[in-house]
């Protein structure tokens, strides 16, 4: 079924990929806490394969992913739990060159959605003009949070859209 607009949904085509998935699958004796003790946040961006991009298998790590890699309540919330329960002990931030949040305000969104909807959404958006100093904030959030236990292997990434390389976020304005 296809809309006038030519948007064709995917879900039948995923259902049929999962049919063949289940012939072959091999994961039935992962644990639910990773093996590399590794958490990952980073952007929901298409252009961004995680685990391909770090070369993580099936079971190494968690993956949490929002628009922006923003460290929200909710993923606050998905670390403590990865970090008590799941016996995580690392954190990897990765935020990317070219990212949708550049591209917009805080207050221009939220006006947008308001106009659209009639609502003003009670959520940040996490709109940012710099990607390295927002994984910059996002550290130091990490580490000022009572509830990350394990602080001291929090790293920070910028992911080059353009050649597919990470490049490191150290605390200073050290980077380029």
């Amino acid at each position: 079924m296809s809309d006038p607009g030519g948007f064709r949904p995917s879900t039948d085509e995923l259902l049929g990929n999962n049919a063949a998935f289940v012939e072959g699958f091999a994961h039935r004796d992962l644990e639910p806490a990773p093996r590399r003790q590794l958490a990952v946040v980073a952007c929901m961006d298409s252009r961004i394969d995680v685990c391909q991009m770090l070369g993580l298998a099936h079971g190494d790590a968690h993956i949490i992913r929002n628009a922006g890699g923003v460290v929200t309540d909710d993923v606050v919330r998905s670390l403590a739990i990865s970090q008590r329960l799941l016996g995580t002990r690392e954190i990897v931030l990765i935020h990317h060159t070219d990212c949708g949040l550049q591209k917009v305000t805080e207050t221009g969104m939220k006006a947008r959605l308001r106009e659209e909807t009639g609502v003003e959404p009670p959520w940040a958006i996490g709109a940012f003009t710099d990607p390295y100093e927002d994984v910059r904030r996002a550290m130091r959030l990490l580490e000022e949070n009572p509830f990350i236990v394990h602080k001291e292997h929090i790293r920070g990434f910028v992911y080059d859209v353009d050649d597919g390389r990470l490049i490191e976020v150290g605390r200073q304005h050290d980077d380029g």
